[in-house]
């Protein structure tokens, strides 16, 4: 009879808990420096420290809101430029029919607009928000995220992860707990 080999289940990663944030900028840095780079942390409050920490670059973010204010400035302009000039022209007090300075207000509303409309669907889209699902919500301690606790977690898609060594790992850096996370 053939030795059937139990295999463990698939999980998402391995996630350790912490009490400060300076325990937890501390693990992040570690961690990298062990060569994991499929990193995330998780805090009630922003902490400067960790985006270097973990590894987060800039955001092209800005780039997108840049493109989106100028193309509201565009919308802005031609409109107004196309409905005055080109497709109704009427001469009001002797105003050529390319006034630009009576097209500034509008084309400055659009601007924002656009600019604004580019911010909050750029950050939705590159945060892959909304996401009302997130495997770390199957560990039970991690409603202490919102309220006073810091978590580190590192996914089993990283080149490097390793079931028991990456929670060995994890447990030596102080961690309260180290947990697996189920998907």
């Amino acid at each position: 009879m053939a030795h059937k080999t139990q295999e463990q289940p698939e999980i998402y990663g391995v996630m350790a808990e912490f009490d400060t944030p300076t325990d937890l900028v501390r693990a992040a840095r570690r961690a990298r420096e062990a060569g994991y780079r499929q990193v995330d942390a998780f805090s009630p409050y922003p902490i400067e420290e960790l985006n270097e920490a973990i590894g987060i670059r800039r955001t092209r973010l800005p780039v997108l809101i840049l493109f989106g204010g100028l193309l509201g400035t565009l919308t802005g302009y031609l409109l107004q430029y196309y409905t005055s000039a080109i497709d109704y022209p009427i001469n009001v007090g002797g105003r050529p029919f390319n006034s630009w300075p009576a097209f500034v207000p509008i084309t400055f509303e659009l601007t924002v607009l656009f600019a604004a409309f580019s911010a909050v669907f750029g950050m939705l889209g590159r945060n892959g928000l909304p996401r009302p699902y997130h495997p770390v919500f199957n560990v039970p301690r991690f409603e202490l995220a919102s309220r006073d606790r810091f978590f580190l977690l590192i996914e089993a898609t990283d080149p490097k992860f390793d079931r028991e060594e990456t929670a060995g790992f994890l447990a030596g850096l102080n961690a309260r707990e180290v947990s697996e996370v189920e998907p």
